[in-house]
């Protein structure tokens, strides 16, 4: 009989959780801001004490920094606290959605109020998927820049569905590409940013062997901070509104393609594999 059953998992009590808050403080820090714009490979020089931080640098700031001896075998700090303790071993960022008031400046004191907005349980095609959604306000100095909603999915460990071969599905060609790759320096350093332990985005044997993936996993972050970017600059200015959603992994080893096409006020933002399958969606609008 299996354990991953979901009525063996007390949603009630993983909903006494709704409403939990976390306050953290981080400052925007010069260095931080040369190293993300090395990270993501920006033109010129970063930006300076009083200049504008790249948007989305707020995924660096005020990180969990769980002693190493608490850490999972994953990587991830051990359940509990301020996210609810899910008896799921595998925790992935699903989508999320950012609304803009404001840019965060270089310099700048940055205080996250974060709640947990709801718990809900529902049967996937591998079992039980527990999605936990968390909002953030981001302030700087008291100023409110950010609204956000991070959707959180656990999920039990299945390597032979992870290692199955998914027939791609033909994704659109938009009117809009951009070829990529997103190779392990890139991740390795993108972790270390963020603060980030969950090994399969730096342990290619643990990716492989334990979690039955075919390569190091491309950080969810970091592939809406691309599309996120592609958007600004079609649209000469960054979005005020921003959401995107996780459709299947892409690895390491992957060439891929940022796609978009306007409709309307929205720009549709999508990542495809050379092979088709996609990766991400997204939708930005000016305003």
């Amino acid at each position: 009989m299996s354990d991953d059953r979901p009525a063996e998992i007390d949603i009630a009590h993983l909903r006494s959780w709704i409403g939990r808050e976390d306050v953290a403080v981080d400052i925007v820090s010069e260095d931080l801001s040369r190293k993300y714009h090395a990270t993501m490979d920006f033109p010129g020089e970063a930006p300076h004490r009083g200049e504008t931080a790249p948007r989305l640098i707020h995924f660096c700031l005020a990180q969990p920094a769980a002693p190493t001896s608490k850490l999972g075998p994953d990587g991830h700090p051990a359940r509990g606290g301020f996210l609810p303790p899910v008896p799921l071993p595998l925790r992935m960022w699903a989508g999320g959605t950012l609304v803009f008031h404001g840019d965060l400046k270089v310099g700048d004191e940055a205080r996250r109020i974060s709640r947990i907005a709801d718990v809900v349980l529902k049967q996937g095609r591998t079992g039980p998927l527990c999605f936990v959604t968390v909002e953030h306000r981001i302030e700087a100095n008291g100023v409110l820049v950010l609204e956000e909603r991070q959707d959180i999915v656990y999920r039990k460990l299945d390597p032979a569905a992870n290692a199955a071969k998914v027939p791609p599905t033909a994704a659109e060609r938009g009117l809009h590409q951009r070829p990529m790759r997103a190779e392990a320096p890139l991740l390795f350093r993108y972790s270390a940013l963020t603060f980030n332990g969950h090994r399969i985005h730096y342990d290619r044997r643990y990716v492989t062997e334990v979690e039955g993936y075919s390569g190091l996993i491309v950080h969810g972050p970091m592939q809406a901070a691309m599309l996120y970017y592609y958007a600004s600059e079609l649209f000469g200015r960054g979005p005020k509104r921003f959401s995107f959603r996780g459709l299947s992994p892409l690895f390491d080893d992957d060439d891929f393609v940022l796609h978009a096409t306007p409709e309307g006020q929205m720009l549709k933002l999508w990542i495809a594999k050379s092979g088709g399958q996609l990766c991400m969606s997204a939708e930005a609008f000016k305003e």
